[in-house]
This record gives structure tokens, C-alpha cells and sequence, in this order.
């Protein structure tokens, strides 16, 4: 839920600078200093230099600069701004180590360009390995690298839990209150990069460089990449770009081709902005409870998913749906209350289904983006009694119709665009932003087009591959701020590129029934991905048989990963909320 978290930056600092008191940080202590170099002991085996390298204090990282030789992209160095021993606390999966916190800025090269913000968390007993986490939105600041991977297990030890060296960057901004929406830093042309993806390299150089410091060691064993939405693009933009730093990724919803993905959102956006276009909360509800009883049972069973979206989405049009006895469409068309819906709603959510066609030529090669799993989507039912679902709600369509100027409570994707048309399209912030048509956006083409080069990440994996490195990629069926069938397409590109089998020795792509963005009240995925993917890099293990749990819908039930573009059919027989009572089928 990255984006949630984001929206609220000065809730989360005071938060977070109350924890670290709690936690008792201050000088480091002698304790943690042995420990430190005790525990490097798996890192330094077979290291001919070892024995001449020391290990550093946590504390005598503060005030350490890593010179801008160190960072392969052009920088003017980095600079540590703390390092604080925080004491373990917790217990079970939750559990934090005693780490060493460290603060740092990546400097730009252009001064008026904002610095990259960065935190590490240096493990006092260290696995040897490193594992950089991505951000959500426009980004603006950076994750929590004590928490765990997206969609991570809740009874399994979180990263950091398990002895990695976490670390991850604000991206290069520092966000305003409008926190992941914000979309100000593109005034700057250095820090459009850097959230391009140059960040990415900055930061993983940086922190690099300050672990190889802290543990007396020239090379760190294993490094890995983990994130979703914006993150999952940032984790293959780093794979794709840097594959030699990389040895693994867990990509959950990339927004990959996020120009593309952009311009998709604000098709939808526009549509939903027409007059009397926008459906409430109820109308949401009445449109989800049509779409679950027409294809719930397409998989075998009704157990409140659906898990063959693909037929759900062939056969399900709300304009003929008839549900508990009546036309789920108004008589007449006309908005006549909650109970149906009007032909201005319905066209607005086939808009949603449909796909964006740019009729101008993107630098990127992209030239449209697919439609959204709107049937089944929780497209935000304020009624829902799940605490998840003010998330959901938030991520979704909100609670305010498009308009300008625009509120907060509009689609999360409508704040987003008018954010960037403004300030990265335009740079004009009293601009239009639903005049502009994404389509044919006439004289913003070439900015566009030029943007699309930072923002979409092009389909190449070849490098990562014969590198050894191995990729999980993850999409909630129901996900309708990043499209799950972009995902699909990504990684259709990638079997047609080098073949379906090549692609199997190192990526895997699978889809869970329910999940939206982030966050589902209906199944809000819980899987142990890491493991899978330690598992293939370290042992050779190609990931089979793999589970994802409920922590939502219905807490602990399970159903299996399949890979695509297989989806979970009920057997017939057995516990319904049992993995094991599901087959993958095509």
C-alpha cells in the first residue's frame, strides 16, 4: 500500500522519529560492533582480502561521503546525514533486529535539482545480501526499509527480519502534501530523471558502498530488487538497465510502461468527468454484486472470486446484465437512483475496459494501453465495513467526481494527472488538465513522446538472463489504477522475444483472483515471495506448487499461484478455501 502511506508524509515522519525513540537509538555500542564483524564472516569466506578489511561502527558512518567516482551516473557524491544503532524490538514475523540506521542524500549535479533521499538498515547480524525496496506514485519518499517486501507473508520474517542489508530513496524529490500525487519535482529536469529510474542506480551505488563499509567487505553475496506499482516498475527499470547489479526481482502491478499507463488513466479520468458520468458508491456496489453473481461461478464454484476473469470479461456487459430480476441499466437510460445505471455511467466504465489507442508516435514505441478489469473491480464501496476498504476507496475512484480544480477526493488517478499534466506535460500549473486528450494530445505530443523515454521501460531481459538473475512478477486480477492486462502484455513480449521455455529458466508471472491495487477486502494477498525467489537464485529451485493466502476476504483461506496465463479452478471437490481443492487450468 505504498501510495496510502505516502499520501500522509507528516503523519509517517512523526511516526517514524517516534519509533526510533522508542526503540532507544542513539550511540552506538560495543555490542553491535562485534557482532557486525562476527557476522561477516559468510561475506567474507573465500575473500582473499578479508583479513585487511575492517569493519566500520555504525555510528562512524555518520558524516561519511561516498565519493561521486563511486556512483556510476553523474552525481555529485552522497553523504551520510546519520547512522544510529536501533535496538531490536518485536517478536515472532515481526520482529526487528538491532540494525544500524543510516540517513543519507545522493547530492545532483544540477544545484537548483532537489537531492535523492535514501535510508539503509545495516543488520548487526548480516546474511551477506541486500535488498532494495521501491516506492509507489510519483514517489517523494522513501519506503519503509524495515518493513516487508509487497504483499509479503504476515508469518514469515520481514527482510530485513532475515539479516539483509534493506535500503530505498525518495527517487530523487522530497513530496509536498499532496505526498505520492505530488507531482511538482518536474519543473526539474534532473530530478525527472532520476525518477525515471536514474535514482535506482544512485542509490543501489550509494548504499553499496556504505554496506561493503559498515561489514569490512569487498563484495555483498547476493542483491535483490522488490516492489510494486511504481516499484515494481523500478524493479525492472533496475534489472533491465543495471543487470549486472542484480541477482533477483519481485515485481508486484508494475506500472512498466507508466507513459503509456498515464495517458490510459487519463482516457478514464475524462470519461469519468462528463456530465453525470461518475457512479457513487451505491451505484459501485450494485455493479460489483451484478458482475460477481454473472461470473463468480465461471471457476467452478462461488466462493466471492473470479477467477476467470478472462471469460467474465467476454461474456459480462452491464448494459444487457440482468441482476436480481432487473436490467442492471435504467429504464430509458436516465440516471434514475442507485438501483441501475444510466448510459452516461455505462459508457464511462466501458471506457475503463477499453483500451487507449495514441494516435501520435510515442519515443518509447508504446502506441496504446489496455482496458481495466473493471467487472468484479472494487472500484471503492464505502459501505464495505472492511478497514482495508477507505484504501481501496483511496486507490480506486475515490469520492468526488473529476473536475477542476481538482479535489483530493477524486480518483486517485485524477489527482495524479492533473499533477503531472501541470507540472511534467505543461509546466503550467494553471493549465487544463481534462482538455488535454490523451489520444491526440496535439502540441504536448513531443513533450510526451520525450517523457515516455524516462518513463516506460522497454521489454529486454536478455542481459538478466544469461546474467543468471530470475524475476517473480505478480498482478491482482481486479487492479484498475494499473491494468493487469499491461502486465500480461509485458510478459507476452517477453515469451514472444525469446520464447516461452527460455523465459521459464528465469521469470515467472502470475495473477490473484480479487486482489485490486495493493490492497483487496475481498482476497488482500499475502505470499512469500522471497523465499521462492531465494530459493531459484541461491539453490536452483524454479518456483512450483507455490501458495498465496487471504489476510482479508476470509482471513488465512489460500488458493495456488498459476502461472499465466493459467487461473485456479475449483477441482469440485474439497475444502473451498483450501489451495490444495484448486487445479491451474487454461
Amino acid at each position: 500500500m505504498r501510495e496510502w502511506r505516502q499520501a500522509f508524509p507528516l503523519g509517517c515522519a512523526s511516526l517514524l522519529a517516534l519509533t526510533l525513540a522508542a526503540c532507544g537509538g542513539g550511540s552506538d555500542n560495543g555490542s553491535g560492533s562485534t557482532a557486525a564483524a562476527t557476522a561477516t564472516t559468510p561475506a567474507n569466506s573465500g575473500n582473499a582480502n578479508a583479513a585487511s578489511i575492517k569493519p566500520v561502527e555504525c555510528a562512524q558512518l555518520a558524516g561519511t561521503t561516498v565519493p561521486a567516482s563511486a556512483i556510476a551516473l553523474p552525481s555529485s557524491g552522497a553523504t551520510v546525514v546519520t547512522a544510529t544503532v536501533v535496538a531490536a524490538s518485536g517478536t515472532g514475523a515481526s520482529a526487528v533486529p538491532e540494525h544500524c540506521l543510516v540517513t543519507g542524500t545522493v547530492a545532483p549535479v544540477d544545484k537548483t535539482a532537489p537531492n535523492i533521499g535514501f535510508k539503509l538498515a545495516l543488520p548487526t547480524a548480516w546474511n551477506a545480501k541486500a535488498l532494495m525496496l521501491g516506492g509507489g506514485g510519483f514517489d517523494g519518499s522513501v519506503p519503509n526499509v524495515t518493513g516487508n517486501v509487497p504483499m509479503g507473508p504476515t508469518d514469515q520474517p520481514t527482510p530485513l527480519g532475515r539479516g539483509y542489508a534493506t535500503f530505498g530513496s525518495d527517487s530523487g524529490h522530497q513530496a509536498n502534501t499532496f505526498g505520492s500525487q505530488d507531482g511538482s519535482f518536474a519543473l526539474n529536469e534532473e530530478a525527472v530523471r532520476n525518477f525515471g529510474g536514474d535514482a535506482i542506480k544512485k542509490t543501489r551505488d550509494a548504499a553499496s558502498y556504505l554496506i561493503k563499509l559498515r561489514y569490512g567487505v569487498d563484495k555483498i553475496q547476493k542483491a535483490y530488487f522488490a516492489g510494486g506499482s511504481t516499484g515494481g516498475r523500478e524493479a525492472l527499470a533496475a534489472i533491465t538497465r543495471w543487470p549486472a547489479d542484480w541477482d533477483g526481482a519481485i515485481a508486484w502491478y508494475p506500472a512498466w510502461n507508466d507513459a503509456a499507463a498515464l495517458l490510459g488513466g487519463h482516457r478514464v479520468n475524462r470519461a469519468l468527468a462528463q456530465p453525470n458520468a461518475y457512479p457513487n458508491t451505491a451505484k459501485r456496489a450494485l455493479l460489483y454484486n451484478a458482475a460477481m453473481a454473472a461470473c463468480d461461478n465461471l471457476d467452478g464454484v462461488a466462493d466471492g472470486l473470479i477467477s476467470n476473469q478472462q471469460l467474465c470479461n467476454a461474456t459480462f456487459d452491464p448494459a444487457t446484465a440482468i441482476y436480481n430480476g432487473n436490467p442492471l441499466r435504467c429504464a430509458g437510460g436516465a440516471d434514475t437512483g442507485d438501483t441501475c445505471l444510466s448510459d452516461a455511467q455505462i459508457a464511462a466504465l466501458k471506457t475503463m475496459n477499453t483500451d487507449a489507442r495514441f494516435n501520435f508516435a510515442l519515443a518509447s514505441g508504446e502506441d496504446h494501453y489496455p482496458g481495466y478489469n473493471v467487472w468484479g473491480a472494487d472500484l471503492g464501496i464505502t459501505t464495505n465495513p472492511s478497514p482495508l476498504e477507505p484504501t481501496v476507496t483511496f486507490l480506486a475512484l475515490g469520492t468526488t467526481q473529476p473536475t477542476l480544480p481538482m479535489p483530493r477526493t477524486a480518483p486517485y488517478i485524477s489527482v495524479l494527472l492533473d499533477q503531472w499534466i501541470k507540472y511534467s506535460v505543461t509546466r503550467d500549473v494553471n493549465y487544463n488538465s481534462l482538455s488535454l486528450d490523451p489520444e491526440n494530445p496535439g502540441p504536448w505530443a513531443g513533450r510526451i513522446s520525450e517523457l515516455s523515454t524516462q518513463l516506460d521501460t522497454r521489454v529486454d531481459l536478455a542481459p538478466f538472463a544469461a546474467k543468471g538473475g530470475k524475476l517473480l512478477m505478480a498482478h491482482g486480477t481486479v487492479d484498475v489504477l494499473v491494468s493487469t492486462r499491461a502486465t500480461e502484455e509485458y510478459f507476452q513480449r517477453l515469451q514472444s522475444q525469446m520464447g516461452p521455455t527460455e523465459v521459464d529458466k528465469f521469470a515467472h508471472y502470475y495473477e490473484v483472483p480479487g486482489l485490486g491495487h495493493a490492497a483487496s477486502s475481498s482476497f488482500n494477498a499475502a505470499w512469500d515471495s522471497l523465499t521462492a525467489l531465494e530459493g531459484w537464485v541461491e539453490k536452483g529451485a524454479n518456483p512450483t506448487n507455490l501458495t498465496v493466502a487471504d489476510t482479508a476476504g476470509v482471513p488465512g483461506r489460500t488458493r495456488p499461484m498459476c502461472d499465466y496465463p493459467k487461473w485456479p479452478k475449483y477441482s469440485g471437490t474439497g475444502n473451498v478455501n483450501l489451495a490444495a481443492s484448486f487445479v491451474c487450468s487454461n
